[in-house]
């Protein structure tokens, strides 16, 4: 190997000596497959002999020596391209970390509901989002982010509302302490429902002589809780 400039000449690069087509052929089937793969199996694949494919073998063994990151081993009847043994430390690392824990777009509207409308059943969010919201609000029941808020007085679909979690992964400093609504309009045949609701538990300012008129519950708890009809939220 030698140093060369990099074409913007601010900073070395090392170029390695150039591999056969063949040896690189090698090198792309033992990064996909997540097996070692048999010495049979790479000729069949590069239609090459038992001695080509050995030669491009030993090719790669000094393309990856032990100064390189990667090496090829010969285990379990096969060979695979893996990372060194004294690498173990820092790859562990990278094992350890938790997974990405982004929230998706139709995830985000059902945590956006429940948190102004809260407690409030899957079927009541269905409704008012247009699709079927199970396999939703089950993720975000078990990411805990939901929780169980129990049935109403008169029974009914299980309700659910916002959790500690949730609060912290979105820098709320308690619950209910949500953006101000003014100025928001609602449309189709919940708006009003939803109207009521929001201006029950406080986020929306409403005209006191229909508001205090008796709304009910406003949030529906009255009505069928069939859950039926939505399409899947995807």
């Amino acid at each position: 190997m030698r140093e060369i400039a990099s074409s913007s000449g601010s900073m070395p690069c090392v170029r390695a000596s150039k591999l056969t087509e063949r040896a690189r052929s090698v090198e792309a089937l033992l990064f996909l497959s997540p097996e070692p793969l048999p010495l049979v199996a790479l000729c069949e694949v590069t239609e090459e002999s038992p001695g080509a494919v050995q030669r491009a073998l030993a090719e790669l063994g000094e393309r990856h020596g032990p100064e390189a990151g990667l090496e090829i081993a010969e285990i379990a009847g096969g060979f695979t391209l893996r990372t060194r043994a004294d690498l173990a430390e820092v790859c562990d690392r990278l094992r350890e970390r938790p997974p990405d824990d982004r929230v998706s777009p139709a995830a985000l509207e059902t945590l956006a509901v429940v948190a102004y409308l809260e407690p409030i059943s899957r079927p009541q969010i269905s409704r008012l989002r247009g699709v079927a919201v199970d396999s939703t609000v089950a993720s975000l029941v078990e990411r805990g982010l939901l929780e169980e808020a129990g049935r109403a007085s008169d029974g009914g679909a299980m309700r659910y509302r916002t959790t500690r979690a949730f609060q912290e992964r979105f820098g709320l400093r308690r619950a209910g302490d949500l953006p101000p609504l003014e100025g928001f309009e609602l449309s189709g045949p919940e708006a009003e429902r939803v109207r009521l609701q929001l201006v029950q538990a406080g986020h929306l300012e409403g005209d006191d002589e229909g508001d205090s008129a008796g709304g009910g519950d406003g949030g529906g708890e009255g009505a069928p809780d069939d859950g039926g009809g939505p399409p899947d939220d995807r």
